[in-house]
């Protein structure tokens, strides 16, 4: 599938943030850990399911459609990445455990 211009580099901003996280925060670095990628396009929309073999996180419960909540601090070193994914992506979510993540990006 070909992405239309105008979304191909937040995308791809967006995954890198959630395939960083998922290995970086979800294995702890571990090389013996997988991120699994499943993904599923339709001609107005595209699907990915990362899904890392951590130990799992409590996810944001209730995100605004701003996401400004998720904005960490400006001296902060970690949080930017929940607040990219969410404003990329138009619908995000998690399973109870916070292992597996579930993108959606419109492309109409």
């Amino acid at each position: 599938m070909i992405f239309p211009p105008q979304y191909k580099d937040e995308i791809r901003l967006g995954l890198q943030e959630a395939l960083v996280n998922a290995a970086r925060h979800g294995n702890q670095l571990n090389p013996e850990k997988l991120v699994s990628v499943r993904y599923t396009f339709s001609p107005d929309q595209c699907w990915w399911v990362i899904t890392d073999q951590g130990d799992g996180f409590s996810p944001p419960s209730n995100v605004s459609e701003t996401a400004d909540e998720l904005l960490p601090a400006a001296d902060c070193e970690c949080g930017r990445g929940l607040f990219l994914i969410y404003a990329i992506f138009d619908e995000v979510y998690w399973n109870p455990k916070g292992t597996e993540l579930s993108l959606c990006k419109y492309l109409t």
